[in-house]
């Protein structure tokens, strides 16, 4: 990683240098709001008047820095090179009760969906989603008194004031989730970004690769008389939740949206495992997001190889509770039967609550820990990770239940259950899942 890039930034080279910056979704920075103005030690001096009171003004307030939601922005680019804010201190105070002026607020504009953390202490500031929504998150210091305020009965002549306050300064945490009503999701190469460019002005890059797409996209796409966000996410692989490929980068982006398409890719050798696959990711990476309502579709639809596997694919889906469409978005076949099923089924969804909280972007650590627990019927695996990986793991499909042996390999609990003594043909219960140990070694 470049130096002063913030994880979740990706660069383009020419083999020769950094060009540019072309997508950056976390940032840290440091704010200082600005200190307050002096208080002022004067006595009045007029003719005739040659010991006139303390008349020292008080010092302006310092500026506050205030974070503000703007619709100009969809990342934190903007922070790529300044990472550092000072606001100005307020003025002085004067001769004759003068006020010294306040310093106006420094306003940092970023962008709707943006998680403000204290980034030493981790406590969440503010959830920025609204456009026009502003937080204070560090207070310009108060304006320190004149000796005007510090005259008694025993003390007629001051000379005392106060210097201004402090203004306050930390180091923020700012992260961003795209607030979109549809999420695009699916394994690289399944026609996300296709899809997006035939439905909204949007332009993302198109090739026929895994991980064309870089940065998520967003578009918006009038469907009657409704305007709906859709937000392209890149490609997800197996460990996505972990942080393999880009999923970990990325899958915050869709933890907003109101419903999800499952774009499966038809030429796949097995779109049904492929969709086990990025559920299982789903749901390791935050529980509520597979709990989201799906539409499954299938994609390339001009290709016979997707129409071929189509009946069987709906049959699953439909299984599992899912609506399922078949598409082609090159050739734009279901393309509008599919986004006026977007629009009913948004209706028929609640309005989106913004929440008071953030919905934590990592999970628990606690929720990491597993434990084996002998029992008569065999060897239980207590675990709020594994037991929902198991959950969402369609037994059915061969390749979804390997993909869960090596979920167990990876999190340790194969070799946790050897060192309880699991062996051959003993039984290990999951949740709600009774499987048979089988030693591979």
């Amino acid at each position: 990683m470049a130096p002063g890039l913030a994880r979740g930034s990706l660069l383009i080279t020419d083999g020769q240098g950094i060009l540019r910056t072309m997508f950056l979704d976390e940032v840290r920075i440091y704010v200082k709001a600005g200190d307050g103005g002096d208080g002022m030690v004067s006595f009045r001096r007029e003719k005739y008047i040659p010991f006139g009171g303390p008349d020292g003004g008080d010092g302006g307030n310092g500026a506050d820095i205030v974070l503000v939601v703007s619709p100009r922005l969809n990342t934190l680019q903007t922070f790529e090179r300044v990472r550092r804010f000072i606001g100005h201190n307020g003025g002085r105070g004067g001769s004759a009760k003068k006020t010294g002026a306040t310093a106006d607020p420094l306003l940092i504009d970023v962008p709707p969906g943006t998680v403000v953390r204290d980034a030493d202490s981790g406590e969440l500031l503010a959830d920025l989603t609204e456009v026009g929504q502003r937080v204070v998150v560090a207070q310009g210091g108060r304006g320190g008194r004149g000796n005007f305020h510090f005259r008694s009965s025993t003390n007629q002549a001051p000379r005392i004031g106060e210097k201004g306050a402090p203004g306050e300064e930390r180091n923020l945490a700012l992260e961003l989730k795209l607030i979109a009503d549809i999420g695009i999701v699916g394994v690289p190469n399944a026609g996300k970004s296709t899809l997006l460019s035939v439905i909204s002005a949007a332009r993302p890059k198109i090739a026929p690769y895994p991980f064309t797409t870089l940065t998520p996209n967003l578009g918006v796409v009038l469907i009657g008389d409704s305007e709906v966000v859709f937000a392209d996410i890149p490609g997800l692989v197996e460990g996505a939740h972990a942080g393999v490929g880009l999923g970990h980068s990325f899958l915050r982006h869709i933890q907003r949206t109101r419903l999800l398409i499952h774009l499966l890719d038809g030429a796949s050798a097995n779109p049904l495992a492929d969709f086990a696959q990025i559920n299982s990711e789903l749901a390791l990476f935050d529980p509520d997001l597979a709990n989201k309502p799906q539409i499954v579709v299938l994609n390339k639809a001009d290709i016979p190889e997707a129409r071929a596997q189509s009946s069987r694919i709906e049959r699953a889906a439909r299984k599992h509770g899912h609506e399922f469409m078949v598409i082609s978005a090159i050739t734009r076949d279901g393309v509008s039967e599919l986004l006026y099923a977007v629009l009913e089924a948004l209706k028929s969804l609640p309005e989106p609550e913004r929440p008071n909280e953030e919905v934590p972007v990592f999970r628990p650590a606690d929720e990491e820990a597993f434990e084996i627990v002998r029992e008569n019927a065999g060897y239980r695996v207590v675990g709020a990770r594994i037991e929902r990986a198991a959950a969402m793991t369609y037994w059915e499909y061969d390749e979804a239940v390997m993909r869960f042996q090596r979920i167990l390999d990876a999190v340790g609990v194969t070799d946790a259950l050897r060192r309880a003594g699991c062996g051959e043909g003993d039984t290990v219960l999951i949740g709600d899942y009774e499987l048979e140990w089988i030693d591979r070694w």
